[in-house]
């Protein structure tokens, strides 16, 4: 099983570029970030795990900015979004920093997209949130139009783009429905986010990874039903706190991947943590 981490950067912990260094160094196998622009002080959405919401989330490193660095300091280490906020996004731009991204890196990015939880947050980018779900499958879709090997247009409801020259591209060739980097959709298990997941991802990026032995063999039976591959679904249980019961147990359902969460801290409280971990690897 591969040993990722996820960690909210910010201006107060340990830097891209030493984590990247010390990451691959150990024998981890990625770097996942995850992203929010901004958080307004209203607070009027409630943090999802409740009580306060944590400091780290209003000081969070951009992503592809970060990720650019770790990206230039390693050679084997994955790097991934988790989750990238693919409404909060002009979708042209958003495609043009993943295939540069995925391109300087060798192929080693993955996208793990969402839709979010904060509404205010969303606001502020125009985001109207009863309809986020389809506005970000018709971004993804845009994105992928210009990830084509061939000059393709798009027509969606919320965009367009012409057939257009739009290098580099990323490096994954085309698997089934899905064009360009290995793409993960994170959220709570469900009909409607399993049915994104075959329509146009690689696999999910469940949270906490709680409840996959219900939920997993209703995936696979969406996955199978869009006539996707059984072999090619992709879980990675995402910012867990891992014992050896519960990687057991993934492995047990087939799980290749587990991302594990770091605290927002430092370099010296990280790499102890690091210590930590290196039981699982």
């Amino acid at each position: 099983m591969r040993i990722a981490t996820t960690i909210f950067l910010t201006d107060e912990t340990v830097t891209p570029v030493r984590l990247a260094r010390e990451l691959e160094q150990r024998g981890f196998a990625g770097l996942y970030l995850p992203e929010h622009t901004h958080i307004p002080v209203s607070r009027r959405t409630p943090y999802p795990a409740g009580g306060d919401l944590p400091r780290e989330y209003g000081r969070t490193l951009d992503p592809f900015v970060a990720l650019g660095q770790a990206a230039a300091v390693t050679e084997r280490l994955t790097l991934g979004t988790g989750i990238t906020l693919v409404t909060q996004h002009d979708p042209v731009d958003l495609a043009k920093q993943v295939a540069t991204l995925d391109h300087l890196s060798g192929g080693r990015f993955t996208l793990g997209i969402g839709y979010g939880w904060n509404v205010e947050e969303a606001a502020d980018h125009g985001v109207e949130w009863a309809t986020r779900r389809e506005l970000s499958r018709d971004r993804m879709a845009l994105m992928r139009a210009l990830w084509s090997a061939e000059p393709t247009s798009y027509e969606g409801e919320f965009g367009s783009v012409q057939a257009s020259f739009a290098y580099p591209k990323p490096v994954q060739a085309p698997r089934g429905p899905v064009v360009g980097p290995r793409t993960l959709i994170g959220g709570g298990a469900g009909p409607k986010l399993f049915a994104a997941i075959a329509e146009h991802a690689d696999g999910w990026l469940p949270i906490g990874g709680r409840g996959l032995t219900e939920s997993v063999p209703k995936l696979r039976a969406a996955w199978e039903e869009a006539g996707r591959d059984p072999k090619n679904l992709q879980v990675v249980p995402y910012a867990v706190l891992p014992d050896p019961g519960k990687l057991a147990h993934y492995a047990d359902l087939g799980i290749e991947e587990v991302v594990l969460q770091l605290p927002p801290a430092g370099e010296p409280e990280v790499l102890r943590v690091l210590d930590g971990y290196a039981a699982f690897l």
